[in-house]
């Protein structure tokens, strides 16, 4: 079993002055983020589950209130997300998810990452005159499909960590795909929004009326075909999915796409598997961070940021202050510069990870930041490697669809997952009630520039780089602080790492972090998310040499901070239908 190399030497190193974190008065705590629903954070002694959707959170607290573990409520969440919830996450694509062990005080990483077929070739998404594709002409239908994952990521942490039996995880999934669920504003708006699911069936006569329109919200959904598939897997496990009857329907509908078909063979399938992944662990102020490693730049990418941020008392600047923003903004550009460059899939790509960590390089990558002036542009920096690097940064489109469920059990054990099928309703092809993936499209479309490989290329079994950011954090002392994770594509770095800063360096609980407007740069303009302050911090971040952009910024933040008594407190995004649930 895969654990934190470094874990227990990175707590020993973390400063051994406990200095409390502040809480933030009432009047510095900055109003929500414009035109959402206010939630109040969620108080629990027992256990919690935070998730998207109101019935997936509370078939996870079914299972532990049954005495399941934090892995037996995540495979009941992710069932029911599936079905409530199919624009984000299901069985028909792929998931991180980074697992605490209180009595075994071990961090374990599961990659479920998708993965591409044995046929694919790096000229994959380029036009016929050696261009890249536009991101829609490649996505839609049969091309983009990666081979699944999440169920054998499910499966690999079942074996270690469940306590209920498997069938029995299916169960809340089953009953409500068989009795129905009713159609949630949201995914009414999406179905509606979206321009390309009503051209495809079963999708089309599933989410839309005879007449064409979504149907509307309140309309029970039922899903017949899923609740056949789920209790497939439920029985025999996730060799029913990979092969057999359902094996062969994905198969057949990635081959016979009416447009883009794919290659995507019945060997791939049974040849895929989940992997434990070494996490990423690293010091934060007095705190330990950990989080996925490659495939995923999530955990990297977040902690260049923050320990970026140590160079600076953001303890001192107030939540939502242009000096914070900058700041963090600053760091972060500097951040995603290296994950652009360097990092990829870790079985084909050498990613430097520990130099991308290393003190004396983190700490001359802040010396490049002015409090008083943007740089506008950063430049990756060159870290310690123990070889040249040979590869040059390509354009990987990210079209956020996502969902994150965070997990505490009786046991005090953790899960922070977070899984994906890519864009909203995934290829737009749905198989026996779930939809596929279009994750290969978060390849880079260019295999190479100027004569150079890029790092994030397609090649056959290869898995896509991500930016899900599944996240513990711990004291020095070895206890569970905060589980966190969000969704929106690239985006999603930033707003896990927003939410850190706001709980431990600016004191606000985990619903005000959460609730905060997101903000930060993924290399280009400083971006911020609508609401109260957006006018002054627009002004304010403009006089420092900031190219502004005003963004809907629709995360998906679902947390729990352990207090120091062993209370729970959770909290869910306001910008989406989640809920904390816990007792």
């Amino acid at each position: 079993m895969t654990h934190c190399p470094a874990y227990r030497q990175l707590f020993l190193a973390a400063t051994l002055i406990l200095i409390a974190t502040a809480v933030a008065r009432a009047d510095t705590v900055p109003e929500p983020a414009t035109g959402f629903a206010k939630k109040e954070q969620v108080v629990a002694r027992r256990h919690m589950v935070a998730a998207a959707n109101p019935l997936a959170a509370a078939a996870g607290l079914e299972m532990l209130r049954a005495g399941g573990t934090a892995i037996d409520a995540a495979i009941a969440t992710q069932m029911v997300l599936n079905l409530v919830e199919p624009q984000s996450s299901g069985i028909g694509g792929g998931a991180f998810i980074v697992y605490w062990t209180k009595r075994g005080q071990e961090i374990v990483t599961y990659d479920g990452r998708e993965t591409a077929p044995a046929a694919a070739k790096p000229d994959r998404f380029l036009e016929a005159d050696g261009k890249p594709r536009s991101f829609f002409d490649a996505a839609i239908g049969g091309r983009s499909v990666g081979v699944p994952g999440v169920l054998r990521a499910l499966e690999l942490a079942h074996k270690a960590h469940g306590k209920l039996p498997w069938a029995r995880l299916f169960q809340p999934a089953i009953d409500l795909a068989e009795n129905g669920f009713a159609i949630s504003p949201r995914l009414h708006a999406l179905i509606g929004h979206d321009a390309y699911l009503e051209r495809f069936e079963p999708a089309r006569s599933y989410f839309y009326t005879a007449d064409g329109r979504p149907k509307d919200v309140g309309t029970v959904l039922i899903n017949k075909p899923l609740a056949a598939t789920l209790r497939a897997i439920a029985d025999n496990g996730p060799a029913a999915f990979y092969s057999g009857r359902i094996a062969a329907d994905i198969v057949a509908a990635v081959t016979q796409a009416p447009v883009n078909a794919g290659d995507i063979t019945l060997a791939d399938l049974a040849a895929y598997e989940a992997k434990h992944r070494p996490p990423v662990c690293g010091p934060y102020r007095i705190y330990i961070v950990c989080g996925m490693g490659p495939p995923s730049s999530g955990g990297l990418t977040l902690l260049e940021i923050l320990r970026v941020l140590e160079n600076f008392d953001m303890a001192k600047t107030k939540p939502l202050s242009v000096e914070g923003v900058h700041l963090y903004a600053e760091a972060a550009r500097l951040a995603y510069a290296d994950r652009n460059l360097y990092m990829a899939d870790s079985d084909f790509i050498g990613v430097p990870v520990r130099g991308l960590l290393d003190s004396g390089y983190l700490k001359s990558r802040a010396s490049l930041i002015d409090p008083d002036k943007t740089m506008d542009v950063a430049p990756a920096g060159t870290p310690p490697m123990k070889a040249s690097w040979d590869y040059v940064i390509g354009e990987t489109p990210e079209f956020p669809s996502t969902s994150h469920l965070s997990i505490v059990d009786d046991d005090g054990d953790a899960l922070a997952m977070t899984t994906t099928i890519e864009d909203a309703f995934g290829s737009r092809q749905m198989v026996d009630g779930f939809l596929l993936n279009n994750q290969l499209t978060d390849f880079s479309f260019a295999p190479e520039e100027n004569g150079k490989p890029v790092a994030n290329r397609v090649e056959p079994g290869k898995r896509p780089r991500s930016s899900m950011t599944p996240t513990l954090v711990f004291d020095r002392e070895q206890h569970l602080v905060m589980v966190i994770g969000s969704v929106l594509g690239s985006s999603i770095i930033n707003h896990v790492g927003k939410t850190i800063v706001a709980a431990l360096d600016w004191g606000l609980d985990i619903q005000a972090a959460i609730d905060l407007p997101n903000f930060g740069s993924r290399g280009g303009p400083t971006e911020i998310e609508a609401g109260p302050d957006t006018e002054r911090l627009k002004v304010g971040l403009a006089a420092l040499g900031h190219k502004v952009a005003i963004v809907e910024a629709a995360s998906g933040l679902h947390g729990i901070m352990v207090t120091k008594n062993g209370w729970l407190v959770g909290g869910a995004d306001p910008r989406r239908e989640g809920v904390a649930l816990g007792d």
